[in-house]
């Protein structure tokens, strides 16, 4: 660990600090034989049962706090194989794309300008919660509300210097495009659910895609640090107040508290 802000205490200020629901995901893309095998020797991890969309293997590390390896017979979903190279172009990807689009030409193009990993040179990969990650992770995948997810690019814009933030969106591959396209670029992303994550991969509280590159995670939390010094609290709606989102006209002068008496502690 090179970092001065370790990956456990990332992960508490950014639970705490922007009251986050859902552990941020470390994804590691696995690409050399020698980093499976130390992971695989050194690390306590899950793995899927039966094949699973990639957004449901992600449950287990934002939900359960799990650490999972994912190899390529692992995934159930055809889109998330495509984008990670573990299947090539086909017909039948086409196909499945064609509820989205007008018609077949459409979805040709719409496929192959997706981010995708070199075919077949992805070895495996890992999932865990921010905090148990074993190598510094290629990105950090977040699943957050609205303003949850305002703080966290605003903060990463700051960090990185980067404005206006360019944000890739595709068709049926939110959480593994997403995440892809992030990794490719070096940039973060900001993802609405597509029809597999909404579902499968249960984000029916209208969740929204956060992604930022491993190599940016701590830049950005350092930022919010600074932010929480300089203004007293983590939020850019309310300054001073500790939650992040706070649902109140700003400077109302009727939504206020005041302290009227300590309690007594016999």
């Amino acid at each position: 660990m090179t970092n001065n802000i370790s990956y456990k205490d990332m992960q508490e200020i950014l639970m705490d600090e922007l009251r986050l629901l859902h552990y941020p995901v470390a994804l590691k893309f696995i690409f050399k034989e020698e980093e499976l095998e130390d992971f695989v020797k050194n690390v306590s991890y899950y793995e899927p049962v039966k094949p699973l969309t990639f957004c449901q293997i992600e449950i287990a590390a934002r939900m359960k706090k799990q650490t999972v390896l994912v190899m390529r017979g692992n995934i159930g979903c055809s889109n998330a194989a495509f984008v990670f190279g573990w299947k090539s172009y086909d017909d039948a990807e086409v196909k499945s794309h064609l509820k989205y689009v007008k018609d077949w030409d459409q979805a040709v193009r719409f496929v192959k300008t997706k981010p995708r990993l070199p075919e077949g040179a992805m070895k495996a990969l890992i999932v865990s919660p921010l905090a148990d990650t074993y190598f510094q992770p290629d990105t950090v995948h977040f699943y957050c509300d609205n303003m949850q997810a305002y703080h966290l690019l605003v903060d990463y814009m700051s960090a990185m210097d980067v404005h206006p933030l360019h944000p890739n969106l595709t068709i049926n591959s939110a959480a593994c495009g997403g995440n892809v396209f992030s990794y490719l670029e070096k940039t973060a992303n900001l993802i609405t659910a597509c029809s597999g994550t909404y579902n499968s991969g249960k984000m029916e509280r209208g969740e929204i895609n956060v992604i930022i590159p491993g190599e940016h995670i701590e830049a950005t939390v350092q930022r919010l640090l600074d932010r929480i010094k300089n203004l007293g609290s983590s939020s850019l709606t309310r300054p001073g107040d500790h939650f992040p989102g706070a649902d109140i006209c700003k400077n109302c002068p009727m939504i206020v508290f005041r302290k009227k008496k300590d309690s007594i502690v016999s």
